[in-house]
Formats: structure tokens, sequence, C-alpha cells
């Protein structure tokens, strides 16, 4: 492909994919859900900070162990963030009811940004209720932690020949495989502060106790419609915001609310053959410019180096020459003279007899 015709064709491409689109990437917009999706509700006022749902999390998903211990409490003062080889965590906040616990981990949206946001379709929602990965298909664009308006999905950079996204998978392939019934997390859970169970029952066991107890709850249920609704639900004695959660996402979900800033995105996979194709051609050309410059500069030294070769052997012949008429005059020269010494020496004798004689 020539360097104009790509141009051309990158310059259409962008025109087309600037008009008002939906996108149409992993999330669905207007999806309500699964009938009978799974879910947790988590309960601010029951959570003694004990740690206890990360050691679940990091034992079903065979997880290293972290520095510090988990019976070490302390951690749970600095504000922590899921991570490579922590998919929850749990930290304390000082709130104005006092100490308050909150457990972190994706919250499995109804219609997940980081699904919306992925032109690939490496997040799935499932049936389940799980919002789950598929790292085969990822191309590492890391455009989902930038959709997530939990931040929750984090990137392997210290792993630079396989890199991944990591998050919670609600134990996903875990429960579908039979291993175990509950997620990890909730198992092993002391307070019952974790609750699993279909989507809709929870949010009435949720109501029922805002109801029962209105003193010891804000009331709201939090992920209920927040950004479209979550799978992963929280009540709460204090406001939302104390304890780490964003209350200004409003009701509209992710996908929906990003469709025009990711229709953008959407259109990478119709760019990217002929992306491919333009750095194909601009690599095929450069390699013969190259092979051509090289070819050239062979020819050129090849050249050079017989001109300098017929320069030193015209020198050599004409020094060669010179040394040969030098010899040759010199020798030339020896024999006359030794003839002349010789005639020389044959006159003097010749005058020695005569006088003799006389």
């Amino acid at each position: 492909m020539k360097r104009r015709n790509f141009l051309g064709l990158m310059g259409a491409a962008g025109v087309s994919a600037a008009l008002p689109t939906k996108a149409q990437a992993g999330g669905n917009v207007d999806f309500e859900g699964y009938p009978g999706s799974k879910g947790v509700l988590f309960d601010a006022t029951r959570c003694i900070g004990c740690r206890k749902c990360e050691v679940g999390c990091n034992e079903v998903n065979n997880l290293p162990q972290p520095e510090k211990p988990f019976t070490d409490l302390s951690v749970t003062e600095t504000t922590r963030r899921t991570e490579n080889e922590a998919y929850t965590v749990v930290n304390k906040y000082e709130t104005s009811g006092g100490p308050v616990f909150r457990k972190i981990q994706c919250m499995h949206c109804m219609e997940p940004s980081c699904g919306s946001a992925c032109f690939v379709a490496a997040f799935t929602k499932e049936p389940s209720g799980a919002v789950t990965y598929d790292e085969s298909v990822c191309v590492g664009c890391r455009y989902c932690m930038v959709a997530c308006p939990f931040e929750i999905p984090t990137y392997t950079y210290n792993d630079p020949i396989t890199p991944k996204v990591i998050k919670c998978d609600l134990c996903e392939a875990n429960m579908q495989a039979g291993k175990i019934a509950l997620p990890g997390c909730v198992n092993s859970c002391p307070k019952e502060a974790l609750v699993y169970g279909e989507r809709d029952e929870l949010i009435k066991i949720a109501r029922n106790r805002l109801e029962a107890n209105p003193d010891n709850y804000i009331d709201h249920i939090y992920g209920e419609n927040e950004v479209g609704g979550t799978s992963w639900l929280f009540i709460s004695g204090v406001p939302f915001s104390e304890i780490g959660l964003r209350e200004d996402l409003g009701t509209v979900s992710g996908p929906e609310l990003n469709s025009g800033a990711l229709s953008v995105v959407a259109m990478v996979p119709a760019l990217w053959p002929l992306l491919l194709a333009g750095v194909y051609g601009i690599t095929k050309r450069t390699d013969k410019i190259n092979i051509k410059e090289k070819a050239d500069a062979v020819a050129k030294a090849i050249s050079e180096t017989q001109d300098k070769a017929s320069a030193d052997m015209k020198a050599a012949m004409e020094r060669a020459a010179n040394d040969k008429a030098a010899t040759v005059k010199r020798e030339v020269a020896k024999v006359v003279k030794e003839a002349e010494e010789a005639a020389a020496a044959a006159a003097g004798g010749d005058g020695e007899t005569e006088e003799e004689g006389a």
C-alpha cells in the first residue's frame, strides 16, 4: 500500500468514526441484567476489619502471601487499592460516626465500563452476575483501567512477557467448576457482613435492614442504581463518601455515558488492519531504501577500491620502469667506466715495454 493511499484511508475512517454513534463493545447500553444473576451485599455496620475476606480470596485464587501477614490489622489504616496480588482489600475510615471498615473489590457493574471500553471484548458480563476477563484476547491497551469509575483493574507491569489486567472475577471459574459454593471472601466472613445471592433478593434484604433499623443506616442502597447498577451492593451507617465510595457517579451507565468518546475507540478494530498494512508498507519501503543504500554503498566501495588499485598499480609500474631504467643506466655507466679503466691500463703497459726494449 502506498503511503498516500494509507493516509487517505485513515482520514476517511477518522471522519466516519467522528459521526455520532453508540459504543458497541463489551457492554450493552440499557442492559437491565440477566434474570437471577447473583451479587454480594456488604453491610459496613457489621464489618470489623478482620481481613478474613482477604484471606479467603487469597486462598481460593492461589495468590502469594502479602509482605505483612493478614493478622496485621494496621495495614487497614493506610488507604489501599486492589493490586496484582490482592483482588480485595479492607480499609479503615475515620468517619462522623467513628471508625468504619469497607471492603474494596470489583463492583461487577450491570453494564461494565471496562467492557464497553475494551474493543476486543476481553471483558464479559456473565449470566451469573460476574464480570470476567479473557487474557487471551487482551492487547494490553489498558482502556479498561481508564474507563472504570471505581479504579479497580490493575496491570501486571512486572511481567514484561505476558502482562495482563487483574481484578476480582467473583470467583466465577471456581464456582462454575463446582470447587466452591460461595466466593472466597463471603465464605470467610465471620460476621456475615457479606451476603451472596440473587441481586433482587439482596436488594430486598438490604431494604428490610434499612426499614428495621432506620437509625443505624443511611437510607440508600449503594449500587442499586449507581452507574446503571452494580452486582456488588453496599449499605452503611455513615455517608458513603466517608467510606471512600463516589457519590458523584449518577445513575447513567458507563457505556451510555461514554458512548460519544468510546465511538472513537470502537473504530480501532476497523483501522487496525489498515494501520498494520500501512506500517508493513512503510517498513517494506524502508527496507528497500536500506537495501538500495547498502548496494550503492557496496558499489561505491568497490569502485573506489578498484580505482585505488589501478592507481597503485600504475604508480608501481611507473616506479618499476623508472627503477629498471636507472638500473640499466647505472650498469651501462659501470661497464663503460670499467672499459675505460681497462683501456687506460692497457695503454700504460705498452709504454713501459717500449722503454725496456730501448
